[in-house]
């Protein structure tokens, strides 16, 4: 208990450590006897809860146990408590001591005057001083702390507060006056260190300036226009760099210069000393950057001329290797070499600007220089000078070439042009379709007079084709043979055309003339049928009055008969067609007789020259016959055979003046004895097509005029004509799947009947047949009027051997019948092979075909 109670707390941190030991040993022993006193409590509390006979001295006895104990407990966590109290005053006593010693020790390090020799070392002082500042910086805490200890200490109202609050007044002054010593050491090490670097900055700027006057106190100023640019470039760059950069660095060396002077540097003069001349050396290397610029300047100037020069004149030979000498091969080309060149020379005109802009440089520079520099500008002038005026020249040439080129292109197109419209034109004069009437001829020569006004229409542009090619040759033209040879062309083919139209026009009038003496024959023909069952009748009345009115009725008749001589006498006249067809005979047969004549004259020749007397041949002495023989085969070699014209008669190989007088006579009578229906207009009763036609220059209307040879097998004639169309059996079993009528142009050629849309396109087209079809094989077919028809007319049924069945009508029974006979007679010439006993109808249709004369029959 006395332990506990004492009233000794220490004069020390570390006197109050040990009795805090104390203290808290004897705690730790009073706790381990608390299960004792427990122990006893509890003991001496069962003797009382047994009612022991002493139970109240010992409830007494337990009490005062439990109050000395308790006021043991308290006496030593007060004890505990004060000796903590304590602990703390002694604790800042010890911190306040520790501070005033260590702010004691660093004053010492911030009084020292050395501030460095160079920037390392002030640097190197700096850092130490930065170091000790942060340390003091962060001591501030600490003193802060115990100042904050002393307000604690105070406020409990501890015995040592006053002595605490003493000792920290006089550690807040210690702290302050060794922060003004920091500031001031700092100061001074600032200061040295400004002016290091400011001495470092200076010297590397002198440095820098001089390198740079290196620089541009060069001399070089290039070897060609590359190396001058290159300089100049360089250079430009270089100055733009040392006045940028230089500036900058002086302006910020002034400024430090100037900061610090202003603000009472000690070193201030040797700062304005190093300031002056440092401005000085920054002044000469701008005069000197000036002085190299100028003279780059006029040296890349004087190289800029000749490379331009250079550059100028490659250009110049340049466009005029580039320039093409091909002038086209039709007018398309032309006119994109045309447009080609107007580009070329519109880039021309950007080497123009520059050629004059060549010359005002060599003006501005010959006014510069002197001597030989003068001599070789006005050289390399010249020499551009002359090779553009050469450019300018080949240019204008091509461009002269290319415009005749296109003129001469043009001329061909229009010839071209013309050329096939003539033979446009002439294509449809020669394919025209064959008329079949009067009204076909006539709208034949309607169509003809529309071709000649189509060609005089042309006229103009004959003139202007015509004007463009002597156009052409008065200018000498390089092509002017070919000019000419077109020339010529044009105008042969075009009179060529005229000739064609007026033999054409010439034709269809012969035609027009021959239809409309068919027509009239008709006419004619019908009005004698008409009158034949009159004049056939053999009434001669029974009475007077019967013979008296026959007698008037024939007056009539007589008097309608002379009415209709006129018209009988205009069929007897000749038509033109039948006076040249005379004419061409006759030429024909004089030709042939001119030829018998001299073949005659020949042999003649020859008899005489063999019988001529001559020495007798050793050799040939004893064979006398064989002279002769050979005298009488020379002759019969001697005469080439010739071939025989169409309508010509063939003559024996060796007739005599009677013989030709007879078969004068003979051929005169013939002419005299034959009828009409024996005449070259014959073959209009029918088309057919002749085996073998004219050349291109002729056209199908002179193929209607064209007589075929009598006799001709099926095979070698052809048939053709307009019918109507049904088709009903594809073959025996099969119908057709399309049998309605239809209008068709059918051609009848050997052994096959094809069908087509019309007459044009089976002349034009002959594979384009009506619907694709294929023609029809007439082997084993038969044609045969359609007896079990009767809804349609002149209807006749072809029958196929493969079962095949058509139905086609004719426009009237002659044309159904001679069409029947003719599908009969190529099927049979089919089946059998060729014969000349085939070709004639049969008796009966022979016996109506004779019946009905030319006269009867009617166009299709």
């Amino acid at each position: 208990m006395p332990l506990a109670t004492s009233t000794e707390y220490g004069n020390n941190l570390f006197q109050v450590n040990t009795l805090q030991k104390k203290n808290q040993s004897l705690q730790t022993e009073v706790e381990n006897h608390e299960p004792r006193v427990n122990t006893v409590c509890n003991n001496g509390q069962k003797l009382i809860d047994e009612a022991h006979e002493d139970a109240t001295e010992f409830s007494r006895l337990i009490n005062e146990l439990h109050k000395a104990w308790q006021e043991l407990k308290e006496a030593i966590d007060n004890r505990r408590a004060n000796l903590l109290r304590n602990e703390r005053a002694q604790q800042y006593l010890f911190d306040a001591n520790e501070a005033e010693s260590w702010m004691s020790e660093q004053e010492l390090y911030m009084m020292v005057e050395d501030r460095g020799k160079d920037e390392t070392s002030a640097r190197n002082f700096m850092k130490k001083h930065e170091s000790l500042e942060a340390a003091v910086e962060a001591y501030a805490d600490t003193i802060r702390g115990l100042g904050e200890t002393v307000k604690a200490l105070a406020a409990e109202g501890h015995p040592l507060a006053e002595q605490v609050a003493v000792k920290q007044s006089q550690l807040d002054k210690l702290y302050a006056g060794l922060k003004d010593l920091a500031q001031e050491r700092r100061a001074k090490l600032d200061e040295a260190l400004q002016l290091f670097l400011l001495n470092r900055d200076v010297g590397d700027l002198e440095q820098w300036i001089a390198d740079r006057e290196v620089v541009a106190s060069s001399h070089e100023l290039g070897q060609d226009y590359d190396h001058v640019t290159l300089l100049w470039e360089r250079f430009k760059e270089f100055a733009h760099d040392t006045e940028t950069i230089g500036s900058e660095r002086v302006a910020g060396v002034n400024d430090i210069a100037d900061s610090l002077i202003a603000a009472g540097h000690s070193d201030s003069a040797t700062i304005a000393e190093w300031k002056d001349g440092l401005n000085e050396a920054w002044q000469d290397l701008l005069e000197l950057i000036e002085t190299r610029t100028q003279m780059l300047a006029a040296s890349r100037e004087l190289h800029k001329f000749f490379h331009d020069c250079k550059d100028v004149l490659s250009r110049i030979l340049e466009k005029q290797v580039a320039m093409s000498d091909e002038l086209g091969r039709d007018a398309g080309s032309v006119s994109t070499l045309q447009r080609k060149h107007q580009n070329f020379m519109q880039d021309l005109q950007t080497l123009q600007s520059q050629v004059q802009q060549i010359q005002e440089e060599s003006a501005k520079l010959q006014a510069s220089y002197a001597g030989d520099r003068a001599k070789e500008i006005t050289n390399r002038e010249q020499e551009v000078v002359s090779a553009w005026a050469s450019l300018q020249m080949v240019c204008e040439q091509r461009r002269g070439k290319l415009a005749d080129t296109g003129d001469l292109f043009k001329f061909f197109n229009l010839v071209r042009t013309l050329m096939q419209w003539m033979d446009d034109v002439v294509r449809q004069m020669n394919t025209s379709e064959k008329p079949r009437d009067v009204g076909g001829v006539e709208l034949l020569m309607s169509n003809h007079q529309s071709l000649k006004a189509e060609i005089d229409a042309r006229e103009d542009n004959f003139t202007s084709c015509i004007s463009l090619g002597k156009e052409l040759l008065s200018r000498n033209h390089y092509a002017s043979a070919e000019i000419t040879d077109k020339l010529v062309a044009l105008n042969n083919h075009r009179q060529g055309v005229v000739q064609r139209w007026e033999e054409r026009w010439e034709n269809l009038q012969l035609i027009l003339e021959v239809y409309q003496f068919g027509r009239d024959a008709a006419v004619a023909e019908a009005w004698l049928i008409a009158q034949e069952p009159y004049l056939m009748s053999t009434e001669l009345g029974h009475t007077i009055d019967d013979v008296e009115n026959l007698i008037k009725k024939h007056e009539a008749f007589e008097k309608s008969a002379a009415a209709q001589e006129e018209r009988f006498s205009a069929l007897e006249r000749l038509t033109t067609f039948e006076i040249r067809e005379m004419k061409r005979r006759e030429e024909a047969e004089a030709e042939e007789r001119a030829r018998l004549e001299r073949e005659e004259a020949e042999r003649k020749a020859a008899l005489e020259a063999a019988s001529r007397p001559k020495e007798p041949d050793p050799a040939s002495a004893d064979r006398p016959d064989a002279g002769g023989a050979a005298i009488e085969e020379r002759p019969v070699h001697g005469v080439q055979p010739r071939p025989q014209t169409v309508g010509s008669t063939p003559s024996p190989p060796k007739p005599t003046p009677r013989s030709q007088t007879l078969l004068r006579s003979e051929e005169k009578t013939k002419r005299k004895d034959r009828s009409r229906s024996k005449s070259p207009f014959r073959s209009f009763r029918w088309k057919k097509s002749s085996p073998k036609t004219h050349s291109g220059a002729h056209s199908d209307d002179e193929g209607v005029l064209a007589s075929r040879q009598e006799g001709s097998s099926p095979d070698e004639e052809g048939f053709e004509g307009n019918l109507v169309r049904k088709h009903e059996w594809e073959n025996t079993t099969v119908k057709a799947s399309n049998r309605s009528w239809d209008k068709v142009f059918v051609v009848l050629r050997g052994s096959h009947l094809a069908f087509y849309k019309d007459p044009k396109t089976a002349k034009s087209t002959p594979d384009q047949r009506f619907k694709g079809e294929a023609p029809l094989q007439l082997h084993g077919a038969t044609a045969s009027v359609a007896t079990d028809y009767k809804k349609k007319k002149h209807v006749f049924r072809l029958k196929l051997e493969n079962g095949g069945d058509f139905l086609l009508q004719a426009q009237n029974d002659a044309e159904m019948n001679t069409w029947i006979s003719h599908i009969n007679a190529h099927a049979d010439t089919t089946a059998s092979g060729p014969s000349r006993s085939q070709t004639l109808p049969a008796s009966g249709q022979k016996e109506d075909q004779k019946r009905r004369s030319f006269f009867t029959l009617k166009k299709t």
